[in-house]
């Protein structure tokens, strides 16, 4: 029997179809629950959020229709199959990534960084478990699905994935002045802070601590030309996380 025909053999077209469109559905859901949770910056967002649904729902058609091959079309079992539950392992394989995942996301001051990446590597298994299974054409799919999504929403980004947080520690001798000027670029960049601590001297200088959200677009070169354009900076430093 030819690939083609093991594969056509199994599912009629009708049934690839209702697939694919249970994986593109979950994909959908899970945009829009990540669209609200990027709206309010949180750190998982939409790919993370519909790497993950995604992923399950190819899971879950993995754990249901994967097994087909183990019995021939009039139910009989196969040489070597009787007895046998493959879903055991299966199941072990999708804890056990669960946890190499875990180990790829790291805190980062008030960042959070590899949730996507840990999404990525538990629908890799996921897809891994559908060839495996000998479900071809949906591991095939469900590869494209999650690549596509990956390059589409790196470059098209909205909420919490187009922002990044920086940080500035910076001593001033002008605290006044330089607050003010600093809210009115704060507004302007339409940045948040996220924490805040303010020092001040006995020589009269503050000492400012910040912790900003801000756009992708802004540099650290934009950050630190803006810091060193006020009067009184005796000390700058700055770092911005992407």
């Amino acid at each position: 029997m030819t690939l083609a025909g093991y594969m056509f053999g199994q599912f009629s077209l009708a049934q690839y179809l209702e697939f694919f469109a249970r994986i593109l559905v979950a994909c959908f859901c899970g945009a829009c629950i990540g669209f609200e949770r990027s709206k309010r910056f949180k750190e998982a967002g939409i790919r993370t959020h519909i790497i993950v649904c995604c992923a399950a729902a190819l899971t879950m058609v993995v754990s249901k229709y994967g097994f087909a091959d183990m019995t021939g079309p009039d139910g009989t079992e196969f040489s070597g199959t009787h007895g046998t539950d493959p879903a055991r392992v299966a199941a072990q394989i999708v804890s056990g990534v669960s946890f190499l995942g875990a180990g790829i996301i790291f805190h980062n001051g008030t960042s959070i960084k590899g949730l996507t990446t840990a999404a990525g590597i538990w629908a890799t298994a996921s897809i891994g478990l559908a060839i495996g299974s000998g479900l071809y054409v949906i591991g095939v799919f469900s590869s494209a699905v999650v690549a596509i999504l990956q390059v589409v929403m790196h470059k098209y980004t909205m909420g919490a994935d187009s922002m990044a947080v920086g940080q500035i520690h910076c001593t001033v001798a002008k605290s006044d002045v330089f607050r003010a000027s600093l809210n009115r670029y704060i507004a302007e960049k339409k940045m948040q802070i996220v924490a805040s601590r303010i020092a001040f001297n006995e020589d009269g200088s503050a000492t400012y601590d910040l912790t900003l959200r801000m756009s992708n677009d802004i540099t650290l070169s934009e950050l630190s030309e803006f810091l060193e354009s006020n009067d009184g900076i005796r000390e700058i430093r700055c770092e911005l996380g992407k």
